[in-house]
């Protein structure tokens, strides 16, 4: 369904980026009212917005007055996306300032706003900075962490704008957690867009592990990671700190999300029960990872060869349970972190998945058929979601975006 949306534009070089994600907006079909800072018009002039945008672009409060734009705009958006936002954007707007078209948007916006950072490493960790960051989260703002990558000129480090599409992809999930609250039909729908995930802190793996039989081959599976990372993009949008562990994922990083890669399932063992364990404890671990099983007892240091032999039996040993480790980890404190299992199976009846439920010791476990245009590497997903408590939660096929919503509403739902 279409939406307003304000996309502010801050004074910085990643601007002509910006231009990238209001394409991706408005062929989405949304109306969407560009409000650049007056500086941001030295990166990307006026004329360029308005041709992309077909509306009217202007910086001040006083072009068009009698529609009283510094109030009218927010008043009606139902998104507000600032990308990029400087460091000296993000500290106007922490402060409640108003000089110009934009800050006075921010302070009427009663809808979701998404700051997207941009600026040097420097700038991006300055203690100001962070406070600034903290202030508008805290007051129910959602604030990517930048990337990590090359900026202007020979610098690298964290500080680059997130790409487009994955800004974009967390607009989305803003955009859809709005109508689903305006459709409840609640007096004030903002009470309910409020990140329910703010402050938290949580780990999702994602994608297929790899067990090498030599240099050249290996045992795996079909996983793509496109369910962890349409879980990593919804909890980014509800607010959390969140942490991916991806084995061999060929996707672009989730905006605002930390990744760290690995291949195998005991790599994946080792990040996932580190970041886990990082910071006090994660509230939340969700292994939507499909890990390998089995790997080879011994690897070949060189590549088997095709001699006319017969080829000697590959002999399998098990790989270590990573969830069923993190619930063991967790047996002194069970309230203190909430784990959620994954299982793509062809058999999904109802006895045998509570089974592996009570055998992994988490608190959820969400059973995905595969197949006939399901699981692996397809955009849909359907499930059935069994938890510790006797619940059991069936969610349709759909967007994996709409089942990672269900299965964050379910977690959050368990936090404490």
């Amino acid at each position: 369904m279409p939406a307003r949306v304000v996309l502010g534009v801050g004074a910085g070089i990643a601007a002509y980026k910006a231009c990238e994600l209001l394409r991706l907006l408005t062929e989405s079909g949304h109306r969407v009212r560009v409000v650049p800072t007056p500086d941001a018009l030295r990166f990307v002039g006026e004329a360029t917005w308005a041709a992309l945008s077909g509306e009217l672009v202007t910086t001040d409060a006083w072009t068009g007055v009698a529609e009283v734009p510094h109030v009218r705009l927010g008043q009606s958006a139902s998104l507000v996306v600032v990308a990029p936002a400087t460091a000296d954007l993000l500290a106007r707007a922490a402060a409640g300032m108003a000089g110009d078209l934009l800050t006075a948007t921010l302070l009427t916006a009663r809808c979701p706003v998404l700051y997207a950072p941009a600026m040097h490493t420097e700038m991006w960790e300055h203690p100001a900075t962070q406070a600034n960051v903290s202030l508008l989260r805290s007051r129910g703002a959602i604030v990517l962490d930048p990337a990590v990558g090359r900026l202007t000129g020979a610098d690298s480090g964290a500080g680059r704008l997130p790409e487009p599409a994955e800004i974009f992809a967390v607009a989305t999930r803003l955009l859809a957690r709005g109508r689903a609250a305006r459709q409840g039909g609640p007096a004030h729908p903002a009470d309910l867009l409020r990140p329910d995930l703010a402050g938290r802190r949580v780990v999702v793996s994602a994608g297929g592990t790899r067990e090498e039989i030599d240099p050249v081959r290996f045992i795996g599976n079909w996983s793509t990671g496109k369910q962890g990372y349409a879980l990593a993009r919804t909890a980014v949008a509800r607010g959390a700190e969140v942490i991916v562990v991806a084995a061999n994922v060929a996707l672009p990083d989730p905006a605002g999300a930390k990744v760290t890669r690995v291949v195998s399932a005991r790599d994946m063992q080792d990040a996932v029960t580190a970041a886990a364990a990082q910071g006090g404890g994660a509230d939340a671990v969700v292994m939507a990872a499909a890990v390998a099983d089995y790997r080879p007892q011994t690897r070949s240091p060189g590549k088997v060869k095709k001699d006319g032999r017969p080829p000697e039996p590959l002999r399998l040993i098990e790989n270590p349970d990573i969830l069923a480790g993190l619930a063991l980890r967790r047996e002194h404190d069970p309230g203190h972190q909430v784990l959620v299992g994954f299982a793509a199976e062809t058999d999904t009846a109802a006895a045998a998945a509570q089974a592996k439920l009570a055998r992994k010791g988490c608190d959820l476990l969400v059973v995905n058929p595969v197949g006939n245009g399901l699981g692996f590497g397809t955009m849909d997903n359907e499930a059935v979601v069994y938890g510790a408590d006797g619940s059991v939660t069936q969610i349709p096929r759909g967007p994996k975006d709409a089942l990672a919503d269900v299965v964050w509403d379910l977690v959050a739902a368990r936090l404490r």
